[in-house]
């Protein structure tokens, strides 16, 4: 009791004040003691956590080396480029038609100065692109089990026992389309549009439509496909269709369609197909198939 007695010489306010003192102390002590348990608590949570993950990073790396595919080109002919290999390749939307286009006109690209010239592309894409180039008349594919390039000369028609026979246009779907070597999605959905709009083809020269679609393709086309019937069309009457109707026809453009219904104000009724042929840039090399679609 005498180590205590320095206390009671303080007055009762003063004493006060040390309990209360006291007391902080002692509950600033408890709330130091129950955040640093947390904490540690959550620390060794953690840890064991890191500990957890770091035992699993070996299967974890080795499974990122499965999924993760290399970015590997492959030998391929630069004339048969679809969309889809030009833009895995690097190439843009205008490049591309360029290269469509210069196919189309039936030329081939013999070097890699011509692929330059026509397509335009940039001297670094090309210096990465050129170790790969196989100039030809035929497309390339990648045989992945005997790691070798070959020359493509059939059409996936030919493996296929069940789709040997042709098939008739109008009848076709995507999944049938794209077997031909050369027809993607992109352009078995063009092709099925162009039915659609149209209500039908008439003739299979109508694949030579397509600009942008090789020469080869369209030959695929035409080999594997046909117009077994004419479809049921329902017909654009050229004296009664408005200006819309006239323009929304694929073989025609809004000045062919104004110039048809200047034509038919003019003369009073349009009676057959040889008195549109009158009309400047009337695509007449079509003219055969565009009558199939119009009723006078």
């Amino acid at each position: 009791m005498k180590a205590f007695r320095f206390f009671f010489r303080f007055t009762k306010d003063q004493q006060k004040g040390i309990m209360v003192l006291f007391g902080l102390i002692i509950v600033f002590q408890i709330i130091y003691f129950i955040l640093t348990s947390f904490d540690f608590a959550s620390e060794r949570k953690k840890s064991n956590e890191q500990n957890e993950w770091l035992a699993h990073q070996d299967e974890i790396n080795a499974l990122k080396e499965k999924t993760t595919t290399k970015d590997t080109i492959y030998p391929f002919n630069p004339n048969f480029i679809t969309d889809y290999k030009g833009y895995i390749l690097g190439l843009s939307t205008s490049q591309l038609d360029k290269l469509h286009a210069y196919r189309a006109s039936g030329r081939f690209i013999n070097s890699v100065s011509d692929f330059k010239q026509i397509t335009g592309v940039h001297d670094t894409l090309l210096l990465k692109l050129e170790p790969y180039f196989k100039f030809g008349n035929k497309p390339l594919y990648y045989n992945n089990n005997t790691s070798s390039v070959k020359e493509y000369s059939r059409s996936r028609f030919a493996s296929d026992s069940k789709a040997v026979k042709v098939i008739d246009i109008n009848e076709a779907i995507e999944e049938d389309l794209i077997k031909v070597y050369g027809i993607g999605p992109y352009y078995a959905k063009e092709i099925l549009k162009r039915r659609s709009v149209l209500g039908g083809f008439v003739s299979m020269d109508q694949m030579d439509d397509f600009s942008t679609l090789s020469a080869e393709a369209k030959s695929e086309l035409k080999k594997y496909f046909s117009v077994s019937k004419i479809p049921e069309i329902e017909k654009i009457n050229v004296n009664t269709a408005s200006l819309l109707q006239l323009s929304r026809f694929p073989y025609f453009n809004k000045d062919i369609a104004r110039s048809v219904i200047t034509q038919r104000s003019m003369d009073g009724k349009i009676r057959k197909i040889d008195d549109l042929l009158e009309i400047q840039n009337f695509p007449v090399d079509k003219v055969k198939i565009i009558a199939l679609y119009l009723e006078f």
